[in-house]
């Protein structure tokens, strides 16, 4: 299919015309080579937000060795991607799910339905947020593809006149919240494939960017050891068997010694700290 180069200069980024036309006319194989086109683009655009993702992290590990949280807040697809990054630190870390917390316009119900006219609330999130009792070494990050979100800008202003540091993770060039906000990230990765549906390049480069800052704080904050999650829970046979193997590997032990092991201390990490506290107390 053609591409259109057709633009319009007044709409942002994220809203501006796919520059693919008539989508409905494509066979399966155009749409899904297309859709893949699209997506390569989505690595270079944060490659290229890099110094703005480093700058926001150190800023962040230093605030969380002194009992700082990351409070992230969204809507719609943003929102969720931001419950469902905290979310996935307990059981693949093993920290609090208080250290990072995920707030959505609409609230829980959000994750599964659109609630209308949530995410024009300009003081909903603030609210929120002091629910936490929110101080000066949390960090709050906002995650709005737009740039635009009520929601999203209005917690992050009242946050930030409260003392409280804060990013955001967008997709357009010099939009609001980048101009509220102390340590912006612009992921700027062009036109959707589907006009404005931003779920697609905006919540990829989003999920990246996420997937960064978190799996960078962890190991920061001695989470992981060496390449491995030896804190994290223990929740099915899966797990249980990862973290046998890291034992066996670790302390060149049998499967059947590493996993009673495992099953004593209830984490790879004691597991191992233990074993060897004993093993210098024979020595």
């Amino acid at each position: 299919m053609e591409e259109n180069n057709d633009k319009d200069l007044h709409l942002s980024v994220t809203e501006s015309p796919s520059t693919f036309d008539n989508l409905e006319m494509m066979s399966v194989k155009e749409l899904i080579r297309s859709i893949n086109k699209e997506d390569a683009k989505v690595h270079i655009a944060v490659r290229k937000a890099l110094p703005q993702i480093q700058a926001l992290i150190e800023q962040l590990v230093e605030r969380m060795k002194q009992g700082g949280r990351v409070f992230y807040l969204g809507a719609g697809t943003s929102g969720r991607l931001g419950v469902l990054d905290a979310s996935e630190l307990p059981p693949t870390f093993g920290v609090s799910e208080k250290l990072v917390i995920g707030l959505i316009a609409g609230g829980d119900v959000a994750l599964r339905k659109a609630v209308e006219d949530a995410e024009d609330d300009w003081d909903k999130a603030w609210d929120e947020l002091k629910e936490y009792n929110v101080n000066k070494l949390d960090t709050v990050i906002g995650i709005a593809a737009s740039g635009t979100t009520p929601y999203v800008i209005g917690g992050i202003k009242h946050a930030r006149s409260n003392g409280l540091l804060t990013g955001c993770i967008t997709c357009n060039p010099n939009s609001q919240i980048a101009q509220v906000t102390e340590y912006p990230v612009e992921a700027i990765v062009g036109p959707e494939f589907v006009t404005g549906s931003t779920r697609l390049k905006a919540g990829t480069a989003q999920k990246m960017i996420l997937n960064m800052i978190t799996t960078t704080l962890m190991i920061k904050l001695g989470r992981v050891k060496g390449n491995k999650m030896v804190n994290m829970q223990l929740t099915n046979k899966k797990l249980l068997e990862r973290g046998s193997r890291m034992i066996s590997e670790e302390l060149n032990m049998s499967m059947e010694e590493s996993r009673k092991l495992l099953i004593e201390y209830g984490s790879v990490k004691k597991a191992i700290d233990s074993y060897r506290q004993k093993a210098r107390k024979v020595l």
